[in-house]
């Protein structure tokens, strides 16, 4: 068995000042870049100032970003042969606003955040619902409020919890090794698959109204015959229904597994700002840039090696599971209501610049694989008596797999 120490989880967990280094080893790259990284990263640089953005940009870009999906595969499905290779872009550009639109708008909507108007924040995530399959708006918005953010943050009643527990069979008896073969297994499996769409799909049906369930069908019912009429049903499978199932389930998983720590046996009050702070982590993207000590032949095979992590490694974590502002999801959980969430970066670095009056020092890592190492040693040192699989049922009655929907 592979006991983490503290030693080796101080290597991914970061003060803030040491996480700020890292994105300052950047600033030697052109001004123009600075923003961009900013933004891929979740990390602004020393003293940069925000920029102002609002919820309804984020709607449009995430509609925009499945649209321009669409269009590429499109183009690929048309011209055929080799242009196939344009459905890559195009999956990629479709999931990644499908997540944001789960990640950031549906999730605000369920707080009544998003544009702070219950009517139309109430009829936007019906539509995402809806859209993606996902639990129902409705359900979510209480169980998720209460399980999730309450007196029952990261316990059994907790979906995160049970996901964990359920859905990828992980427990406490477990090493990190373990886990992360555990993980490749769920994510390969087709089984796996076809269970977490069934609790999609059950999650959305079960509780929605009679009025919702006939809308929907209707909807959907309408777009696939006229898709079939026209001859787009077959390019709208692979365009469409491959991310938003597959593609995304995947991406839910990776991020389930940096959304939140399990509390160490030790922790015994469980009410305070401390534990709630304590068990959310930010989680920027990237890696430091070399510096000015390297030089000469070593010095651009480095710059190529960093170019090629930056590119290769870190931008589909960072584009494909932490879209949006999972990246800084600590600062969420201490402010859910939050009317700045749209800022999210520069929210959270302001509230760091302010001392972060009211609440213990700020954690972070560097990169999606330490995220991950992170949250299996803290489930690996966690209490298995508490955290069993065999509690759940008694504490809660949410269906198998409908807690996956993140």
């Amino acid at each position: 068995m592979t006991i983490v120490t503290q030693e080796e989880t101080s290597q991914w967990l970061l003060p803030p000042a040491d996480a700020a280094a890292v994105r300052d080893s950047m600033l030697g790259l052109p001004r123009l870049l600075q923003m961009p990284l900013t933004m891929f990263t979740g990390k602004p640089y020393t003293g940069q100032r925000r920029v102002q953005l609002r919820p309804t940009t984020h709607v449009v870009t995430a509609v925009l970003s499945i649209g321009s999906g669409l269009a590429v595969s499109a183009v690929g499905w048309t011209l055929g042969a080799w242009w196939l290779l344009l459905f890559l872009p195009g999956w990629a550009m479709v999931l990644h606003g499908a997540r944001n639109l789960r990640m950031m708008m549906y999730h605000q909507a369920a707080h009544r955040n998003m544009w702070n108007k219950r009517r139309a924040d109430r009829i936007l995530g019906r539509i995402i619902a809806g859209l993606l399959i996902v639990q129902d708006f409705d359900r979510y918005g209480e169980e998720h409020t209460i399980d999730h953010h309450a007196i029952h943050h990261m316990t059994v009643r907790d979906p995160t919890v049970q996901a964990f527990l359920i859905g990828l069979g992980m427990t406490p008896a477990m090493t990190r090794e373990q886990m992360w073969r555990r993980l490749y297994s769920r994510l390969l499996s087709p089984a796996f698959h076809a269970r977490f769409l069934w609790g999609r799909v059950r999650s959305y049906t079960h509780p929605a109204t009679r009025l919702v369930l006939v809308g929907t069908a209707v909807s959907y019912g309408a777009g696939l015959t006229a898709l079939a009429l026209l001859g787009w049903l077959p390019f709208v499978l692979v365009a469409w229904f491959l991310p938003l199932t597959f593609f995304f389930q995947v991406s839910n998983v990776l991020r389930l597994c940096v959304k939140h720590t399990f509390p160490p046996p030790s922790m015994v009050d469980r009410r305070g700002k401390s534990y709630f702070a304590g068990l959310t982590n930010a989680i920027f993207i990237g890696e430091a840039a070399p510096g000015q000590e390297v030089t000469g032949v070593r010095r651009i095979g480095a710059w190529l090696r960093w170019t090629g992590r930056m590119l290769f490694v870190h931008a589909p974590s960072r584009y494909l599971v932490l879209t949006g502002d999972t990246v800084v999801h600590d600062f969420h959980h201490r402010f859910p209501m939050s009317r700045d969430w749209a800022n999210y970066i520069f929210a959270r670095e302001e509230n760091i610049a302010a001392g972060n009056p009211g609440w213990p020092v700020y954690k972070q890592v560097w990169g999606l694989r330490s995220g991950i190492d992170v949250v299996f040693a803290s489930l690996a040192a966690a209490d298995p008596g508490e955290f069993s699989a065999e509690r759940i049922g008694e504490v809660s009655d949410r269906e198998l797999f409908t807690a996956f929907d993140d």
